[in-house]
């Protein structure tokens, strides 16, 4: 089985792509449905509470034609097309869920996570919050996380826990070009790499880093910095994480090119049970 995950920073640009970095987007879209995943996850959508246009869905049913959708969206009283997430997928979920963790803030509403549940594992599609330009929103964070931690522990109590995301935080030293001057930048912060850590710790598996204990590479490179993905300044803040009793399922992980794209790449699990 074969699993993509991505942060594609506005559906409606990659669709829409009136611009040269649209065009980007759009084609990287076309890649993936090309590779034909079992199962789709996409993070910032950026879709408004009504949902998807009807280009944005003829666009899908296109490129995804016999592909289920599971949309979450924001929701009063969180910014109006603000995060999102959506799943595609060819099998059809024993159910699906919008789960509340009881996040401080507007977290819940924000449109940030989608449980599809199967007979043998769940599937998590996450978006983490961010903590912001000063670290302003780096206690919620943490609560964001607690949460997440304690939803996680109750359904790998049931069956096998499968999960990817931007998970908005570099583990280690190699998970990003430039460790030591980003010690107080969110993503890097000791709360945030100790609080994923933790979570790793209580019984999941990075597939990334148990495939590639050594090897750097990175799923995002800042817009804002022109030479980020020129120079490779990048961080790995992308992740499928699995219960660690499955680890053995793991038999493939990676990134997909984007080429000159900066923000997210999409990536990858391959799966055999």
């Amino acid at each position: 089985m074969k699993f993509i995950s991505w942060n594609i920073d506005s559906l409606n640009a990659a669709i829409e792509h009136k611009s040269k970095r649209g065009e980007m987007t759009y084609a990287t879209l076309k890649q993936i449905a090309a590779a034909k995943p079992d199962f789709f996850s996409i993070q910032e959508t950026k879709l408004p509470q009504t949902g998807l246009s009807k280009k944005q869905d003829e666009v899908l049913e296109e490129l995804f034609p016999d592909y289920l959708r599971f949309i979450r969206n924001s929701t009063p009283p969180a910014k109006k097309g603000y995060a999102g997430v959506l799943t595609l997928t060819k099998h059809q979920p024993v159910t699906y869920e919008k789960p509340v963790l009881g996040a401080p803030d507007t977290m819940d509403e924000e449109g940030r996570i989608l449980l599809l549940e199967y007979p043998d594992f769940y599937l998590l599609n996450i978006y983490t919050p961010n903590s912001g330009q000063g670290l302003k929103r780096l206690p919620e964070r943490g609560q964001w996380d607690d949460r997440f931690y304690d939803y996680l522990q109750a359904l790998k109590a049931k069956k096998t826990v499968i999960f990817s995301g931007d998970l908005n935080v570099a583990h280690q030293e190699i998970d990003l070009k430039h460790p030591d001057t980003n010690h107080q930048s969110a993503g890097f912060t000791d709360q945030e790499r100790e609080k994923f850590d933790h979570l790793l710790k209580s019984g999941f598996v990075d597939s990334w880093r148990f495939q590639h204990p050594d090897q750097a590479q990175y799923s995002w490179w800042s817009q804002r910095n022109v030479t980020a993905k020129a120079n490779n300044s990048g961080w790995r803040i992308d992740y499928f994480l699995i219960s660690d009793q499955q680890k053995n399922w793991i038999k493939k992980t990676g990134m997909i090119d984007t080429g000159a794209r900066a923000d997210h790449a999409p990536i990858y699990l391959e799966i055999e049970k």
